[in-house]
């Protein structure tokens, strides 16, 4: 794995933050470039990798290779909307307008469609007015859209814009396509800084220990299964069934599990689940019922997809659309108790959209903070095609290729997932052994 971060070239310019180089003397310290962070802090797993496999740290630096006062930035905001998108654009223009001085600050309309000049979407000129109060509000500001656009194309219209900075705020669809535009001011040798923010509710960026958006996912959807709880007890056999986002990875299902405590069996797209037979997942919930009188399930969208009718066709980012794995599960447990006549009442929750469109909470406004301005660091400091991380609670510099060579999942050997069953009670895996949970 490389972790070597492209440059645009040296540093030659005084950073404007007044900061220190000496640890110790109270004052806010640079991150020198040879500042690293460990990928590995654990030894004897079983499964180590070298131990000076590291990260390059994130952070202000005390030389610069953009002259603030010619510099001009701007950010762009794609995929699906996700909490703490406003934070982002907000505090990457703070930081850049009044910590460095950059005089224009652009965002730029409906995602990489904003970069192509055949859409029709001029360029927005940022002001304090204009972003002072949108980290109260969901979605973006900018707007955001899917779908790549040529890098030729995106290129030139940061050159013809004279567009130095590009902070890219996206989930592995965007990060590829900031890598396309990245590549090609390189080739071009071309003065143009591409730096990703990672945003995904389903935190799946690999190399990248949390994306922006979760921690207000995971607490909103466990306040759903809260009210699918009390749903479900308030009547004989009643079943709350909630499906949550996370297309290839199960961590908001997972943390919103761990969160609310009352859900009885999580199921999550890294484990393979059968309904049928004497160990799968409807005997599992009969005899949950028959102890308890009420179950609550949380799903994450794309689990169980070999149980779905096939759509056959991808979104603009590409992406597979997936089938209802929350209706098909409803269908299919109705069907199942009715077949061996025990009453069952489903009440089914579908809060995807409404989890996605809210504003960030406490948690997640801070990180985002953090990210934004950790992405004007990088920047300005002439680093491209990064993403800019987190790893062992430390802020790091990514490089795109390595964040976008694969998917992150939910480990089912790790901690994170033993805790789910040790909370749930459900079996390690469907089929599983014929023997009722003990909870």
């Amino acid at each position: 794995m490389d972790t070597t971060i492209a440059q645009l070239g040296p540093c030659g310019v005084p950073s404007p933050l007044d900061m220190s180089t000496v640890p110790g003397d109270m004052e806010g310290d640079y991150v020198p470039d040879t500042a690293r962070v460990r990928y590995q802090v654990r030894y004897g797993t079983g499964c180590d990798l070298p131990a000076d496999m590291s990260f390059e740290a994130a952070g202000p630096r005390q030389s610069i290779y953009f002259d603030p006062a010619t510099t001009r930035a701007a950010i762009v905001t794609c995929g699906g909307i996700c909490p703490g998108m406003n934070n982002v654009i907000r505090s990457a223009f703070l930081e850049l307008t009044y910590r460095y001085g950059v005089p224009e600050v652009y965002g730029l309309p409906y995602g990489y469609a904003g970069l192509n000049p055949a859409c029709g979407f001029a360029p927005m000129l940022l002001s304090r007015d204009i972003v002072d109060h949108i980290h109260e509000h969901g979605g973006t500001m900018i707007g955001t859209s899917r779908g790549p656009q040529l890098p030729e194309v995106m290129t030139q219209f940061l050159l013809d814009q004279r567009i130095n900075l590009l902070i890219c705020v996206g989930g592995d669809g965007t990060l590829r396509g900031a890598k396309t535009i990245a590549d090609e001011a390189l080739r071009r040798k071309l003065p143009i800084a591409v730096v990703g923010v990672p945003k995904t509710i389903d935190n799946d960026v690999l190399y990248v220990q949390r994306t922006f958006g979760v921690s207000t996912a995971i607490e909103r959807a466990a306040e759903i299964l809260d009210c699918a709880h009390t749903e479900s007890r308030s009547v004989l056999n009643g079943v709350g069934l909630v499906k949550v986002m996370g297309r290839e990875a199960g961590f908001v299902a997972c943390g919103a599990a761990l969160a609310s405590q009352e859900v009885n069996l999580t199921l999550i797209p890294e484990l393979p689940f059968s309904l049928d037979g004497p160990g799968g997942v409807l005997e599992f919930l009969r005899q949950r019922l028959e102890r308890r009188q009420h179950a609550v399930i949380v799903v994450a969208e794309g689990a169980g997809q070999d149980l779905c009718e096939a759509a056959g066709t991808t979104d603009k980012s590409g992406n597979r659309k997936l089938g209802d794995i929350g209706l098909v599960l409803k269908s299919r447990i109705t069907e199942h108790f009715k077949s061996i006549t025990m009453p069952v009442d489903v009440k089914y929750f579908d809060p995807s959209y409404y989890i996605r469109s809210v504003r960030a909470n406490s948690d997640d406004a801070i990180f985002c903070d953090q990210l934004a301005r950790l992405a004007v660091h990088a920047g300005m400091a002439g680093k491209t095609g990064v993403v800019i991380g987190q790893w062992n609670s430390a802020f790091t510099h990514v490089p795109i290729a390595m964040a976008t060579s694969g998917k992150k999942q939910v480990d089912p050997e790790s901690p994170l997932w033993t805790s789910v069953l040790a909370a749930t009670g459900q079996p390690r895996r469907f089929p599983a052994p014929p023997v009722a949970a003990a909870r």
